[in-house]
């Protein structure tokens, strides 16, 4: 993106640097140990990555670096989630790095994934020498190019002495605004010069200016309509989670009394268990969510996009209510639904003023009324609660796995969830009372980010119990950080959930493709090539966690459940890894299929719930 783009926003204790204070000196260094000084200077603690040629240089100062712990990745994609779950789990600025070629490549899914969900991260690369690059040398790719659709800016540095402000700006830009990801590219032959080094460098960032403030006036009309509203939603978004919030935001909602939805990247921004909140929105939310988003007279956005998979056929959703949008991007507002009140400002400081204006509208006597909306809202949550059956056959439910990791788990344990049903029941039937406790892949849907996630969760809050809650397909893509975890004594606990099957595709075909299940199943290959494999563990999980270092336990009977998680929980000098053996035919539910109206939310298979309304008024 260009760097005129006002970006969103956020207070994060890291990035920028120093300024009055100590200045250090000019002395001779080379480019790689200007890098690492640079590191260092911006605050970075920790960096995932493996070393290769054109990156090589800047390895050998890293090993004398007292500040600054470098984790050896098995894999350049678990490098990049690994230090995503860092900055998500912390708050700060996750630095990931790899060399040139396929090693930077290998980086381009992490950068992806957290660029769609706005996570602060610096992707460090090395390249082929200045005068090398556009020879298609050995191990070379125009990673700049290549990125450049999915970072918030990216540099390619070709002069030793621009090191320390590219390193900077990047940190600056990666973490201000509306958080995303930065590349910073540095040939071979920077890496290897002598330049000289001074702290702090002058930045020069002309036209990046994110907007924070929000205008006053919108502000006021916004309030006006809260309180003139019979059937207003909170719609909640992750840049809540990102700007700092969510002290806030319960103020507000308290203040004003309206109902809260959090979408999946928002989930513990507002407390699960508060009497306000109705759950998640969205293509598996809760029915009283979905509902009150589509009935709503009006709705106001906070650092949330109108994403698809919260709005369904984008033409039929909530059709009667006025928007108020607050974002710190301008870009998102009005890229989906017209906003009648648009605010562009960090949520903070938006939410923040909004209370202060509510507030004036209370003492002017405007006060709004919600009882009757409640009174719908309270049917519906009562009639059709999330839930699930357990299976006839005594198998374990996936379900009641999750909750019961999620109640058995020390306080403050955070969660990071790979991509499917499994995600989605952890997202249901886990409680989420505090921020920074639930981490996953929300705009990407990346497979495999469970396991190196949560890596460098643990890794950033190492006093924090963390759980990968994992599914057989996602953990055979990266599950070789375990062997990282092992070695670096970062004791995660994974739970696989092993219903022999991708199971949110399978769960498709049950639906849609008339039970044709065409390569989904995971534990066997066809049966005319290879029937004796039907039924086999292929892998075992417990055996492959334990040739990894791990401590590893199989759970196939509900009367095993407590006791396995239990023991999980007991592990604290290895990584844990739990196969659970469950049912292959539990599905998520509520549903909304792809491209319809939330209009045609399933409660459950065959379930459509009545509204007791025959009018949209």
């Amino acid at each position: 993106m260009p760097m005129t783009e006002q970006a969103t926003g956020a207070h994060h204790p890291q990035p920028r640097p120093r300024s009055g204070g100590h200045h250090s000196a000019p002395e001779q260094v080379t480019g790689a140990q200007s890098l690492i000084r640079s590191l260092e200077e911006v605050g970075a603690d920790t960096v995932f990555g493996i070393p290769g040629g054109a990156i090589l240089p800047a390895y050998d100062p890293l090993m004398d670096s007292t500040r600054v712990r470098h984790v050896l990745v098995r894999h350049e994609q678990g490098a990049g989630h690994a230090a995503t779950g860092y900055a998500q789990a912390t708050g700060r600025v996750g630095v990931c790095m790899a060399t040139s070629g396929p090693g930077a490549t290998n980086l381009v899914t992490p950068i992806a994934d957290a660029h769609m969900d706005s996570v602060p991260l610096v992707a460090i690369t090395g390249q082929v020498a200045s005068k090398a690059i556009g020879t298609d040398a050995f191990q070379e790719a125009d990673i700049v190019g290549i990125t450049m659709p999915i970072t918030k800016h990216n540099f390619l540095v070709t002069k030793a002495e621009d090191i320390p402000r590219v390193i900077a700006q990047a940190f600056h830009i990666a973490s201000t605004g509306r958080p995303g990801p930065v590349l910073v590219d540095i040939a071979k032959d920077a890496l290897q010069a002598k330049t000289t080094f001074s702290w702090p460098p002058t930045m020069d960032l002309p036209g990046y200016r994110p907007v924070t403030k929000p205008h006053a006036k919108q502000i006021r009309e916004a309030a006006k309509l809260i309180t003139q509203a019979k059937r207003p939603v909170l719609y909640v978004g992750g840049g809540v989670m990102k700007a700092k919030a969510t002290a806030e935001l319960k103020v507000l909602a308290e203040l004003t009394g309206a109902p809260v939805t959090t979408t999946l990247m928002a989930l513990g921004s507002f407390p699960d268990n508060h009497q306000q909140h109705l759950g998640m929105p969205g293509m598996h939310g809760s029915v009283a969510a979905v509902t009150a988003l589509q009935k709503a007279d009006l709705i106001v956005a906070l650092g949330a996009r109108f994403d698809d998979r919260v709005t369904g056929k984008l033409d039929s959703f909530a059709p009667f209510a006025k928007i108020v949008h607050a974002d710190i991007d301008p870009a998102e507002i009005g890229k989906n639904r017209a906003a009648d009140v648009p605010i562009v400002g960090d949520a903070r400081e938006v939410i923040a003023d909004l209370i202060q204006a509510v507030q004036k509208e209370h003492s002017e006597g405007h006060q709004g009324d919600y009882s009757a909306w409640w009174k719908d809202l309270s049917r519906w949550r009562e009639t059709y609660p999330l839930g699930y059956d357990q299976p006839g056959d005594g198998s374990l439910s996936p379900q009641q796995v999750i909750e019961r990791i999620g109640q058995l788990a020390p306080e403050g344990t955070i969660f990071a969830a790979g991509v499917g049903q499994h995600q989605m029941w952890a997202a249901h039937f886990i409680e989420y009372d505090k921020p920074g406790t639930w981490l996953n892949s929300g705009g990407a849907g990346t497979m495999g980010y469970a396991v190196p996630a949560a890596m460098g969760a643990k890794a950033g809050a190492p006093d924090k119990a963390v759980w990968a809650i994992d599914g057989d397909g996602c953990f055979q893509m990266t599950n070789q950080e375990l062997t990282t975890c092992a070695l670096n004594n970062i004791p995660i606990k994974v739970a696989v959930i092993n219903n022999g099957a991708l199971g949110m595709v399978r769960q498709w075909q049950t639906l849609f493709y008339n039970q044709r299940y065409s390569n989904t199943v995971l534990h066997s290959g066809p049966e005319d090539v290879n029937p004796e494999a039907r039924g086999t563990r292929v892998p075992d999980f417990v055996k492959l966690s334990e040739a990894m270092g791990c401590y590893a336990i199989r759970c196939e009977s509900p009367d095993d459940l407590d006791k396995v998680i239990e023991e999980a929980n007991s592990v604290n000098d290895r990584p844990v890894v739990v196969d659970f053996i469950v049912h292959e035919d539990a599905m998520v539910w509520p549903m909304v299929a792809a491209g319809t109206s939330n209009d045609e939310i399933m409660a459950a298979r065959d379930v459509r719930p009545d509204f007791g309304d025959n009018e949209d008024d």
